[in-house]
């Protein structure tokens, strides 16, 4: 009953030669290494497990009040702040924007929660 359900395969991994932006400086290099591991597991994890997540965080942030709603909308800014990092380069102005809202937006509502201003 329980040892036979069947697993998923892997999804694919997107096509191209590498993860590493081309001709990128120190600093970018190394975050995208460092950030390849965690790239793959989002990618073979469920589709709806990160949504679900920054959703969760940012509800969580907003019903919770005090430091922990704080802390909860402050590690969904810096999510969307590592992802739009992470896709900088292929972003036109127009995402870009939208990307840097949503981190200030986030940063603002967090200082709002923490209720010391």
């Amino acid at each position: 009953m329980f040892g036979n359900h069947r697993r998923r395969p892997p999804r694919p991994l997107p096509s191209g030669d590498t993860f590493y932006t081309p001709n990128a400086g120190a600093l970018r290099t190394e975050i995208e290494r460092r950030s390849a591991t965690v790239l793959v597991w989002l990618h073979q994890a469920p589709a709806w497990l990160l949504p679900v997540t920054l959703a969760g965080l940012l509800l969580g942030g907003l019903l919770v009040s005090g430091i922990v709603g704080a802390l909860l909308l402050t590690l969904l800014a810096l999510a969307i702040a590592w992802l739009a990092f992470l896709a900088w380069p292929r972003l036109d102005t127009g995402h870009r924007t939208v990307r840097c809202l949503a981190v200030g937006i986030l940063a603002a509502l967090a200082t709002a929660q923490t209720g010391l201003f």
